[in-house]
């Protein structure tokens, strides 16, 4: 599909009213990472993730049909139960982004109300939940002044607009395994919108789990948005994409064939190689803390003791997420509980596992 079958041309605004929708939808976590962007959100290279349960986001959107025809958008927007002022300025760009895909947005008033089960900014995808939420929010009401869509068409549709507000965000309408960014070993695949893993999965990576341990709950030290600019005259931006691309092909066979070891290797590589980017990009940064390491060595050294296929990976910020397979829950947890939680602030974990994409909420 293209952008131009996105867009909605038939529809009538007369035929709703006023009405409110509420969607639930996961983060996820990238194991082939995606860093560094084009115009407009088009990756640089293909990524890959797991789609999170346990931590989503909740949102409502309420709206009511505007009298007369207005310029500008007109929306307000709750966070926790607070208005949040400082959120508008992304939800207009969203909304200025998607405008010629639906056309329809300013013709009614909105209120988002939103609210997530885990920290915000704290390294955990908050926007990745939270615009593909959004997004979906937004298909709901498309389907009521198009009834004819069908659920393929929905899914990419929403995939295709969570995008355009933050770029992970397209990997979080479905589950179990997406892909997103075009690429020759990956049927489907596109730039446009995520996709779900084409291929049968090993039983290895049924009930997969997430146990993200909590190590700086603040706001991160740099946005994804200003992490992903500076990799436009990064040194080794090239060969950074290059070697995503290639992890891609090799994860694909390893999620066909159930290679544990293979798939450690290359997740933990490219966790590294994120932050590598970031420590020698212009400016630098250095997004782990002390604990951050901590935590990966102990994991190290009780894979080497165990022979366990515990393995760790880490988006742009000091929280690591702790994945293991599902026959060593109960070993891996004792682990996490006796050995890591120590080096979480305050104590904090979340136990996730991988999901099966968004729903939606009745309103009644």
């Amino acid at each position: 599909m293209i952008e131009s079958d996105f867009i909605l041309n038939d529809f009538e605004t007369s035929k709703v009213s006023n009405g409110s929708v509420t969607w639930k939808t996961p983060s996820n976590i990238a194991l082939v990472k995606y860093w560094g962007k084009q115009d407009p959100q088009i990756p640089e290279n293909a990524s890959i993730s797991f789609t999170l349960d346990a931590c989503f986001t909740l949102t409502t959107l309420e709206y009511k049909k505007l009298d007369k025809n207005s310029k500008s958008f007109n929306f307000d927007i709750y966070f926790e139960g607070e208005k949040k002022e400082d959120f508008k300025p992304k939800i207009q760009q969203f909304f200025e982004r998607i405008e010629q895909y639906v056309p329809f947005l300013k013709d009614f008033d909105f209120v988002i109300k939103s609210r997530n089960s885990f920290p915000h900014s704290s390294g955990i995808a908050s926007s990745a939940s939270g615009m593909s939420a959004l997004a979906l929010c937004v298909m709901s009401l498309e389907r009521e002044l198009n009834p004819s869509i069908s659920e393929e068409y929905f899914n990419k549709k929403a995939s295709f607009l969570a995008r355009l507000g933050s770029g992970s965000a397209c990997r979080s309408i479905e589950g179990k395994l997406i892909v997103w960014g075009n690429h020759s070993d990956i049927e489907g695949s596109s730039n446009l919108f995520g996709v779900k893993f084409p291929y049968k999965i090993h039983k290895n990576f049924k009930n997969y789990h997430d146990t993200i341990l909590l190590v700086d709950e603040g706001e991160k030290q740099v946005s994804s948005t200003v992490g992903h600019q500076l990799m436009y005259n990064h040194p080794f931006a090239k060969q950074r994409f290059q070697q995503a691309n290639h992890n891609i092909s090799k994860i694909s066979e390893v999620f066909q064939n159930g290679d544990l070891n293979e798939f450690i290797t290359i997740v933990e590589s490219e966790a590294l190689s994120l932050h590598a980017m970031m420590m020698t990009s212009n400016p630098y940064f250095i997004l782990m803390k002390p604990n951050t390491l901590k935590i990966i060595n102990k994991i190290w050294e009780f894979r080497g003791e165990t022979n366990s296929n515990i393995c760790f990976t880490l988006d742009a910020g000091a929280n690591v997420h702790v994945l293991f397979p599902e026959a060593e829950k109960e070993s891996v947890n004792n682990f996490i509980i006796n050995e890591l939680i120590q080096y979480c602030q305050e104590n904090h974990y979340i136990c996730d596992r991988i999901g099966n994409g968004a729903k939606r909420l009745s309103n009644n």
